[in-house]
């Protein structure tokens, strides 16, 4: 998935945004990791069935985020 499909799929609503940007300041992610996040809250919320990646789905993909950079 590149940028303009994560741009058409993965759109967040207002407060997935103040998550994700709270989660850049405090656990430094870059851009990179940014569009990580995103392609696999996109992931978890197809698993989850539900039509838009909500809050849920980007605290649920930035906690595999961490963990990732633990091991």
């Amino acid at each position: 998935m590149n940028s303009r499909d994560l741009q058409k799929h993965c759109e967040l609503n207002e407060n997935s945004l103040l998550l994700m940007k709270q989660a850049m300041e405090e656990l430094g992610l870059s851009a990179r990791a940014y569009d990580k996040v995103r392609r696999v809250a996109r992931t978890i919320a197809d698993l989850d069935q539900s039509p838009s990646v909500e809050e849920h789905h980007i605290a649920e993909a930035i906690q595999y985020r961490l963990l990732d950079r633990r091991f």
